[in-house]
């Protein structure tokens, strides 16, 4: 429904429907961009989570360097560039918390694919990101012997890249929940 009124009968479309579609046009070019960028982020991610993990199991004996707190620094830029993405899509795209207000709860619930979109990949990825951001700031403690920094580091960082691949949506899911590699990028 638009606010904007017609004055006269002979034009097809006035400003203000004109204006409407334009709008809705740009949002959907920014969500298709904003998706692309978080299918690059989700690559960059799993690429920093990879390295910090053979960083953290490889020097294990040793102190936890500049380098090390660089590498961890980049992946935790990563992560919570990827969630801002994400929450935008999941609070402003189509599958997200607009399939609550569609379905309702209940049907949202039952059918795999909408729990999918609306409930369990936004709550894994949530705890993985938080994952990743309690070993950055792990990571900055000097109380503790670095071999048992470094396990429990590994710990976390090994449990957040099963939690992300387990519940990134690859393309041999199931067809509600499958998606390309890259997302959004043509």
């Amino acid at each position: 429904m638009f606010r904007y009124h017609c004055i006269s009968r002979t034009i097809k479309y006035c400003e203000g429907y004109q204006y409407q579609l334009f709008i809705v046009k740009k949002t959907k070019v920014m969500y298709n961009g904003i998706l692309g960028i978080h299918s690059l982020l989700r690559w960059a991610l799993l690429l920093f989570l990879v390295v910090n993990i053979i960083r953290v199991n490889v020097e294990a004996d040793q102190h936890y360097d500049s380098v090390d707190k660089k590498w961890s620094l980049r992946m935790l830029i990563v992560a919570h560039l990827s969630l801002l993405s994400g929450l935008y899509q999941y609070f402003f795209g189509e599958n997200g918390f607009k399939l609550f207000g569609i379905y309702g709860m209940k049907d949202v619930m039952k059918t795999p694919g909408l729990r999918y979109w609306a409930v369990e990949h936004i709550s894994a990825m949530i705890l993985s990101i938080a994952l990743i951001t309690v070993v950055h700031s792990f990571s900055k403690k000097q109380n503790t012997t670095p071999l048992k920094k470094h396990r429990i580091m590994s710990a976390l960082l090994i449990t957040a890249l099963i939690i992300i691949v387990a519940a990134a949506p690859w393309p041999f899911r199931d067809v509600a929940i499958a998606r390309p590699l890259f997302k959004g990028l043509y």
